[in-house]
């Protein structure tokens, strides 16, 4: 299962977020879940530093990204919050292959 971690601020700006595992749908290659996933990370992290410039880390490890802002950014909440979108809709469609969370701080 892939499992997407969203951390949000009491104000509501997201602070980051982490996506990892694998869903499972298919084999490997051939998921379309997993590519969806990917495609959609891969997206908000490229537009929130390239298009964006917002100071922010983004981390990869085996099957883990994660992606920390360092500081509040409109763009970044914008595209982060798309994400999440995209995954809950997602995780409704494919339940036993994406869950999302989301870590108030």
């Amino acid at each position: 299962m892939i499992t997407a971690l969203f951390k949000v601020t009491g104000q509501g700006s997201y602070k980051g977020f982490s996506v990892s595992g694998h869903s499972g749908y298919s084999e490997a290659g051939s998921d379309i879940v997993c590519a969806a996933v990917s495609s959609a990370v891969m997206l908000t992290v490229n537009s929130c530093i390239d298009g964006f410039n917002v100071d922010a880390v983004p981390e990869v490890y085996d099957d883990t990204v994660r992606f920390a802002v360092n500081e509040k950014s409109l763009d970044a909440d914008r595209l982060i919050g798309a994400l999440k979108e995209h995954l809950e809709a997602m995780s409704e469609e494919y339940p036993e292959n994406v869950a999302v969370t989301i870590e108030e701080s």
